[in-house]
């Protein structure tokens, strides 16, 4: 019972924490793929949900297609405001939020290798469990993940309790014994 209290509460501690910079705001990096919804208060017209192209943009009105690939919710947020307020609007109010994460891709000793939506506070457990639990001849120990944007193709040795991130490519190694 008490195992189970402590997962429940490292599991809850990492989704307080994940993506979240010292001032509170998100520090996550929207990427091709992701579908974010602009809120503009009061600006119908100018409220959308969009898909990041493949070449990290989106189009919007009035000022076409924005490159807006590794910028935060925040940071898009703070742009669209600054360039509304430059002979659009008086005080624009703008929110940026993401609707759905790109996804990340489980391979290797899992039952339904694949990918799958990504979930803030996703851990390897979480993952492996999305994709039907570890094989029978799956590794107890041998998890490797290969980062999205960490310039380097070289996978990485993590523990089940590490997060997980939208676009990770995780391999779950086969045990001999």
């Amino acid at each position: 019972m008490m195992r189970k209290l402590f997962y429940l509460i490292a599991a809850f501690a990492v989704m307080l924490t994940q993506n979240v910079n010292a001032e509170g705001l998100s520090d996550y990096r929207m990427s091709v793929g992701d579908l974010i919804k602009i809120q503009v208060y009061g600006e119908d017209e100018l409220s959308t949900e969009v898909r990041l192209s493949d070449a990290g943009t989106i189009s919007y009105p009035f000022f076409g297609e924005l490159q807006v690939l590794g910028m935060t919710t925040g940071g898009l947020s703070g742009l669209l405001t600054e360039r509304l307020k430059d002979g659009y609007l008086v005080d624009p109010s703008v929110s940026v939020s993401v609707l759905e994460y790109r996804e990340f891709f489980i391979d290797g000793a899992v039952k339904q290798p694949g990918g799958y939506a990504y979930q803030p506070g996703l851990t390897l457990q979480r993952a492996v469990s999305l994709a039907g639990g570890f094989s029978e001849r799956a590794s107890s120990s041998k998890f490797f993940v290969v980062r999205e944007g960490s310039g380097s193709n070289k996978p990485s040795k993590i523990s089940l309790t590490a997060p997980i991130q939208p676009g990770d490519v995780i391999t779950i190694e086969e045990s001999f014994f």
